[in-house]
């Protein structure tokens, strides 16, 4: 049996998660947990379950709350675990092994780590205890003040451990992994000094000067603008540490061998990436030229040319031009995890490749754009971003034009760009072929499109997106396939409460669940449904779920401005042939989302092999699920959307005109 406070409160036994109903019971149990084996008193409990005054018959939901409680551990086998849930006169007592507490292990394995001391056993300890948050503390209690204090208190541990993780990992002389477990924290806690101050040592000793000065500007103007102080010793001392470094190794920074058009050594010094060599300034060693400046999480695109700042010829060597990290970025362990070891296997001495597929609004660029983010570290020669406007309103992007833009970043003058997309793919595969480059291609429409793209080095690593799976990238070029399904009721839950805010989504979970179903899952629409309740702050969640019951609303309703499922949607049935769209309109006729191809033939008109072959390209394009052998699914939005192209033009999918297809970040 296992207790979880790091994130939602939740109770398992083996892999089954025991239901412990409203917010208010949720609540009784993570203030129990919150103190094990300690008698609580019952006007502790009452206290921290009504924020206002309480009503009269408080003592009796209390009373009710914990005897639903013991018979729910009961009914999970608590006994046998140890758990008991005792009276005490007017307290309670939750006793039980502490150790099934999430909370107390990641305090356990959080002292038992020294980063300092023994950085080698520090990371793997850090790393297990992190790994227990499934979210932000307490979620799904009520919003009072004792509960938001604990939930800050615990999230304070977390940052801790954040920063000693980043302090092993810098000891270990591993800089590039140090700044990636830190940047993410400090996007989401940019006033945190000693974050800050960590981020900045570990983007120094990666050779990123200017973004580690950058981090230190913006934190200045922050401080000042919300706070009206000025930085403390520590991001101080961080800024000064790099100057001081900074002044010291410009004697070497200039005998380093620059990169240019032409390839050579690059800018961020030795391509292995290990220790830099020792210079005579213990704090902070320099590795070399600087990339691009970050500004809150965007990455500015580096210079070339004589016009360049800084270092001239060294920041053309190191593009940055991946797109700003994506906002409330949540889940996706497992295909980030995925995408780790895809992009990072060296054995066969290729250039890896991995493809991001799924449906429209899944959420498929923000998954690599994140990924690309926390492993900038490791791609000290740039990194390429490109839109291949596969699926967007107008032409998708040629290779020739793409190609372009890689070359100008790479510094190559814009006179020795070849015209033709084959010579510019030659040149570009040239340029990178001994460089450690990561290549993102987003909203690819086919492998022919990808391919002229691809670097050909074994230190680079290409992630593509696209609707499509793109079966032709893996059978030639031995693409890893990474999918994304839609979000489940919890996942889908937390995205909703770090975009409303955790009490909103608290208030009534059963809503927040219905809202993921009516959503599809799809992290598009909930986005889009959370700007609709962002706007409506006096709207329960309740309310919303019941205006996008009515089937005829529920697209318009989950569309924000110029983001959308039906502009997503649109973009893909824009790319079917005619008779694939008007078989995508006859499944949206079904009641339940679910036939074979026996079944679709009869609806559609067609013969069973014309049938099927239209089947597998609608499965190819996510447009439908073939969920087991011969059984094919459509989702709801896809259905609803396909009835009302259908009716608003007599040929599905054929008119309208879309956003550019946004990708549901």
């Amino acid at each position: 049996m296992d207790f979880s406070l790091l994130g939602p409160i939740a109770v398992t036994t083996g892999s089954a998660e025991l239901s412990l109903g409203p917010a208010k019971r949720r609540s009784v149990l993570a203030l129990l947990l919150l103190q094990p084996n300690t008698t609580v008193p019952l006007e502790q409990l009452i206290d921290s379950l009504w924020e206002d005054e309480p009503p009269e018959h408080a003592r009796t939901v209390v009373q009710g709350h914990v005897s639903r409680l013991r018979a729910t551990l009961a009914e999970g086998g608590a006994e046998a675990y140890g758990v008991e849930l005792a009276t005490h006169g007017s307290a309670y007592l939750l006793r039980l092994p502490e150790e099934l507490i999430d909370a107390h292990r990641f305090g356990e394995l959080v002292t038992l780590a020294r980063p300092e001391a023994a950085p080698a056993d520090a990371v793997p300890l850090l790393r297990e205890a992190l790994g227990l948050w499934r979210g932000p503390a307490l979620t799904g209690t009520v919003t009072s003040p004792p509960f938001a204090a604990a939930a800050h208190a615990l999230e304070e541990r977390r940052l801790t451990a954040v920063e000693a993780l980043g302090r092993a990992y810098g000891a270990l002389g591993e800089h590039e992994q140090a700044a990636a477990i830190l940047y993410s924290a400090a996007v989401n806690h940019p006033l945190r000094e000693g974050l800050i101050a960590g981020l900045m040592r570990a983007l120094f000793r990666t050779g990123r000067q200017s973004d580690a000065l950058e981090w230190f500007h913006r934190t200045r103007r922050l401080l000042n603008e919300e706070l009206g102080v000025d930085p403390g010793e520590r991001l101080r001392g961080a800024y000064e540490e790099i100057l001081r470094a900074e002044a010291a190794g410009q004697g070497r920074k200039a005998a380093a061998k620059p990169s240019g058009a032409a390839g050579g050594e690059p800018a961020g010094g030795p391509r292995g990436g290990g220790a830099p060599p020792a210079t005579g300034e213990p704090q902070l060693p320099v590795q070399g030229g600087t990339g691009a400046a970050t500004h809150g999480g965007a990455a500015t695109p580096a210079k070339s040319g004589p016009s360049a700042g800084g270092s001239g010829p060294a920041r053309a060597g190191a593009p940055r031009l991946l797109p700003r990290p994506p906002a409330r970025f949540l889940g996706r362990e497992h295909q980030l995890t995925s995408l780790t070891g895809a992009l990072t296997d060296r054995t066969t001495g290729e250039s890896p490749l991995a493809v991001v597929a799924g449906p429209a609004g899944v959420g498929k660029t923000a998954c690599a754009v994140q990924w690309a983010h926390l492993h900038a570290g490791a791609f000290p020669d740039g990194q390429l971003f490109a839109d291949l406007r596969g699926f967007g309103e107008g032409d998708e992007a040629p290779p020739a034009e793409i190609l372009r833009d890689f070359l100008l970043a790479l510094g190559t003058p814009p006179e020795r760009v070849p015209g033709s997309a084959q010579a510019a793919s030659a040149l570009f595969r040239s340029l990178v072929a001994e460089r450690r480059l990561l290549v993102v291609l987003d909203n690819a429409r086919s492998s022919a499109q990808v391919r002229p793209l691809l670097p050909g080095g074994p230190h680079c690593a290409t992630v593509v997106t696209s609707r499509s799976r793109l079966d032709g990238l893996v059978a030639t070029d031995c693409a890893r396939p990474v999918g994304l399904q839609a979000l489940g009721h919890e996942e889908g839950a937390a995205l909703l409460g770090a975009m409303l805010g955790p009490e909103r989504v608290a208030e009534d979970p059963a809503a927040a669940r219905e809202l993921v179903d009516l959503c599809d899952g799809l992290p598009l629409a909930l986005r889009a449904a959370a700007a609709q309740l962002t706007a409506r702050p006096r709207w329960r969640l309740a309310r919303l779920a019941a205006a996008l019951h009515d089937e005829r609303r529920r697209l318009a309703l989950l569309s924000a401005e110029d983001t959308g499922v039906a502009a997503a949607l649109r973009m893909s049935v824009a790319r079917l042939s005619a008779d694939d769209a008007r078989l995508l309109s006859a499944l949206a006729t079904t009641s339940d989302g679910h036939l074979n191809a026996s079944a679709a033939a009869a609806l559609a008109g067609y013969d069973q092999e014309r049938t099927q072959d239209a089947l597998d390209r609608l499965a190819e394009m996510h447009l439908v699920d073939e969920e087991a052998t011969d059984v094919y699914t459509i989702s709801t939005l896809t259905q609803l959307f396909a009835r009302d192209e259908h009716g608003e033009s007599g040929e599905a999918g054929r008119s309208g005109t879309g956003d550019g297809g946004s990708d549901g970040r």
